[in-house]
Formats: structure tokens, sequence, C-alpha cells
């Protein structure tokens, strides 16, 4: 009986409302901590959808660890919007502020790759001005220097080249100039041992200014050098040329053209008008950002022309205080040559002229 009683007596008031406090609260932090895991969630996917979409939430670079690898998988796709972004604006600085970011990101955590084009010559063509505008695009790695691999270096092997070039990413290209690779008769066949889709570009000039060029340049480490009429012919009463002289044999195009036919399509060429380059740079880059199959992020709004240089510049960056000329060396005057001299040498390339421009399907209107 006494068991009974105690089992079935009735529980306190105060008990009763101990017990509904407890399960109030308990069902209160339940429901919060709910709610902060779907904000957390939802937080998390528009971060990705951010990083995915839109160039300016791009996170800093993650730490290098021994799975970065997989840590990195991303990142070109970051680097890539940035590029993206850049194009859309029509601001010079948004370009410059994108491959900054690019170079940062390349630097740290891109790869040293082969060259997937390559600026061949000619040399005192604007070789270094192509480089030089080109380099400014994000989706753009360019070494600075001349390697001379596939002309004199070419023994120390494809590894020691490699470790030359500028770290890229995925995304981007790698480049290089050598201006006598196009005159180098082992240079086709060597680049295209490289690679058989390497894409090649060749700025030419009219021959007789790149002649004249190529000896003032020459003049001016070399002042004891004999005329430049000396050099150019053998027999000037007869017409007759001196085409073992480089500065000559290098504007015979046609001849040097051929040999590179031999290894590689010619779609897969690119000539860049030297003239035009001068007078109207960001269109010479923008065909050879068609041809790179890159945005056309270089503009006119990228350029100046240097009235003193007598070439185009770049524009100052916000990162720089002063414009991107190059350097002295170039632009410098030329040495004065007789008319008669010049109107001989005219004759003397313009059959050469004629098959090249055929050749190319360009007419570039040195006659």
């Amino acid at each position: 009986m006494a068991h009974r009683f105690l089992s079935g007596r009735s529980v306190p008031p105060t008990n009763r409302f101990s017990a509904r406090f407890a399960f109030i609260c308990t069902v209160s932090l339940s429901f919060t901590y709910l709610c902060y895991s779907v904000i957390f969630c939802r937080s998390a996917i528009m971060s990705s959808n951010n990083r995915a979409h839109d160039g300016r939430r791009c996170p800093p670079p993650p730490h290098r660890s021994p799975g970065g690898k997989k840590l990195l998988g991303g990142l070109d796709d970051c680097a890539f919007v940035l590029a993206d972004h850049s194009s859309s604006s029509s601001s010079g600085n948004h370009s410059t502020e994108a491959k900054l970011k690019n170079v940062s990101i390349a630097q740290r955590y891109g790869n040293k790759k082969l060259p997937n084009a390559l600026i061949v010559g000619v040399k005192k063509g604007g070789t270094r001005a192509v480089l030089e505008f080109i380099r400014i695009h994000p989706d753009v790695r360019a070494l600075g220097t001349e390697p001379h691999f596939f002309d004199r270096n070419y023994d120390r092997g494809l590894d020691w080249y490699r470790e030359l070039m500028p770290r890229t990413l995925d995304s981007q290209i790698t480049l290089e100039k050598t201006p006598s690779y196009f005159v180098t008769r082992e240079a086709p066949r060597r680049i295209s041992s490289m690679s058989h889709e390497t894409k090649l570009i060749i700025v030419v000039r009219n021959p007789v200014t790149r002649a004249i060029s190529d000896y003032t340049q020459t003049l001016s480490k070399k002042p004891d050098i004999p005329t430049f009429e000396e050099l150019a012919f053998k027999n000037r009463s007869l017409d007759i040329v001196d085409t073992s002289w480089n500065a000559i044999r290098i504007g015979m195009y046609i001849l040097h053209l051929e040999n590179w036919l031999q290894y590689f399509r010619l779609s897969q060429m690119h000539f860049v008008s030297g003239e035009r380059l001068i007078t109207d740079p960001a269109g010479e880059l923008g065909r050879v950002q068609d041809f790179l199959g890159l945005k056309r992020i270089i503009t006119d709004k990228h350029f100046y022309f240097n009235r003193t240089k007598g070439f185009p510049c770049l524009k100052k960056p916000e990162s720089s205080s002063q414009p991107r000329c190059l350097g002295k060396s170039k632009g410098r005057t030329h040495v004065q040559i007789d008319q008669d001299v010049i109107e001989q040498l005219r004759e003397f390339y313009r059959p050469f002229n004629v098959k090249f421009y055929e050749t190319v399907g360009q007419d570039f209107r040195w006659d």
C-alpha cells in the first residue's frame, strides 16, 4: 500500500515548472544552432560563386602545403577572371592591375614551361617593341632577355632552356624573342622538334631601311668600320650587291622564309609590319593578340607617340611615375646614305620583296 501510494503521488508544481523550463531552453538552443548552420552553409556557397564569377572577389592565394596541388586547382580560374574583368574595362589601368595580379600569382604558383610562341625575327625590325607591348597583356609572360637557345646554346638542352622561362599559369602564354632565329638555318628544325605547334611572330621592315639601321647600330659600337656603301656593294658601278654581308642578307626575307616553310605551316606564322608598328601600334598589337588567341586588351588607350624618339611609347601606368619607352639604343638617328645608293638597293630587293608578298599574302608596300 505504501509503495502504491508513493509511486502514484502527484508531482509538485515547482518540479513541473523546472521540467518545462529545461525543455524550452533545449529547444531554443537547438533552433539557434540550426539557424547558424544554415547561415554558414549559405555564406560558403556564395563565397564559392563569387570566386568563380567575380574577379574582384578572388581570395588571396592559399599558402603552400604538402597537398598544395589540390588546393591550387581553382587558381587558374581566378587568374582568368582577373584578366577577363580587365578586358571588359576600357581603361589601361585596369589591365595593368590585372597583369600585376596575374604575375604575382604566376610567380608563386606557376610552372616553368617551354614557350608557346616565339618572336623569331627580324633584327632591327621592331622585335623589342612587339615584346614590350605584348607583355603588358595579363595572359602573356615573356622572357626579357634573348636566350639564343636555338642558334647558340642548343647543346645546353631543353631543360636548361625551360629553366630560363618565367613561371606561368595554365591560362597564360610563355613567350621569348631572339631575332637571329629567322636567319639561322638550323632554327626551324630545332624549334619544330620542341613543338610542331609553336606560333611564330616575324616583324619585318623595309629591307633597305633595316640594313641602314643595322649598320647604324654597328657603327655606334665600332666607329672604324668601312662605309655603308663599301660594305653593301662588291662593285657599285656594276650594281653588284654583296649578299654575304649580313646586313644585306637578312633583308632577303623570302630566302629565309622558304626554310621555315619546310617545318611550319604559314598559318602558324604572323607577320608584323615594322612601319605600321610605328604609325598604328594598337592595330598591329590587336592582330598579334588575335593570332595568339588572346582577348584584345591592348588598345590605342595604352599608347602615345613620343616625338623625340619618333616612336610610340606605353602610357604611364598607375604603379609607375614614368611612361614606358624603349631604351636609348632604339630610335637612334640613322647615318646619312646617298640617295643613289638607296635606289640601287631598292632595285636589288624588289624581286625578293614581290615573291615575299606573294608567299605571305600581304603587300608591305616597300617599293
